[in-house]
């Protein structure tokens, strides 16, 4: 289309500076002149709009390709307490070689979001929702160490100790030591009995106790495996 409207131009172009050369009266001349000044800056610039549109072209592909990234959702982490901070442990290889403005939380009194982005050109997130108690987002920090990002959140109530990180695990280790009663092991075997507590926790859960008990269910499964190949 740009190259079509370039010759259109050109073509005018020729067509009125053979008219300027017939026309012998100086009104006419001067008009024809104005007029051909006019298209041949339209030509120039219709020109260069076709050399920036295949210029750009390329450069604008190569960026979307450099810029585009994967987001991986973290699930594991390690937790500790003291009497003023929950910490959490992340590991991450070569996280101490990211920018300081790449990792960052997002924290709620009851929920923390960890981010790093742009890790070997993958962004990394980590969620815990509903925690055990409330933080105090104001006065809570994170650290980058050698392969490890650490969070600090601080406590509300300070001195509490937590007995879990989330309401979630709290509540499934109530619901599991509640269910699983001294008398059900003699009458059937305790791994039969905690499989079926387990299937009714998942029937009857919301979505993040499925996800824990898919998540528990599996390292048992490859905990079973190792203990196997050790034997």
């Amino acid at each position: 289309m740009a190259e079509a409207k370039l010759n259109e131009l050109q073509s005018d172009i020729n067509e009125l500076n053979a008219l300027l050369k017939q026309a012998t009266r100086k009104r006419v001349q001067d008009l024809l002149s104005i007029e051909i000044r006019k298209l041949e800056t339209d030509w120039l610039n219709q020109k260069q709009l076709v050399k920036s549109n295949v210029d750009d072209t390329p450069a604008a592909s190569t960026s979307t390709k450099q810029e585009k990234r994967y987001q991986i959702k973290l699930n594991g982490y390690g937790w500790d307490q003291s009497d003023k901070y929950i910490k959490v442990f992340v590991t991450l290889k070569d996280v101490q070689n990211v920018a300081k403005e790449q990792v960052y939380c997002k924290l709620t009194e009851r929920s923390m979001e960890l981010h790093v982005d742009n890790l070997d050109n993958k962004d990394y997130l980590l969620v815990i929702n509903k925690l055990l108690d409330p933080i105090d987002v104001e006065g809570s920090f994170w650290k980058q160490k050698t392969d490890m990002v650490v969070v600090f959140l601080a406590k509300s109530r300070q001195n509490i100790k937590w007995s879990h990180m989330t309401e979630l695990e709290k509540k499934f280790e109530d619901q599991r030591n509640s269910k699983f009663k001294p008398e059900d092991m003699d009458k059937k075997d305790p791994q039969e009995s905690i499989m079926s507590l387990m299937r009714n926790m998942y029937e009857s859960g919301d979505d993040d106790m499925k996800r824990m008990i898919s998540k528990a269910w599996y390292e048992g499964q490859q905990k079973k495996k190792t203990d196997t190949m050790e034997l």
